[in-house]
């Protein structure tokens, strides 16, 4: 669990950051899910850009790859959401 310090950190990380995963019409699909883990393999701190035009359902989308991938909701701005999942080895140095 991250403390507020750590999120903030990693929410200024983010804003350099384009979005990596698109998430389309089709919604939430295994193959997206795949690519949001590759990614966060890859990066730990992702972009990904939502086209779904609902604040809720956004918020359901997030949630629920949150809970699928494992990872940590950093920032849910219009339609594009940051999550946060370190690795065994991880790149980003958290502050405490």
């Amino acid at each position: 669990m991250l403390n507020s310090k750590q999120i903030s950190h990693l929410k200024s990380l983010a804003h350099a950051i384009k979005p990596v995963v698109q998430i389309g019409i089709k919604g939430l699909s295994n193959s997206v899910i795949n690519e949001i883990k590759l990614n966060l393999k890859a990066h730990e701190l992702i972009k990904i850009q939502v086209q779904e035009n609902d604040k809720a359902n956004r918020a359901l989308i997030l949630a629920s790859i949150c809970e699928k991938v494992g990872a940590e909701s950093i920032n849910h701005i219009g339609k594009q959401i940051v999550i946060y999942k370190a690795n065994d080895k991880t790149k980003i140095v958290l502050p405490y």
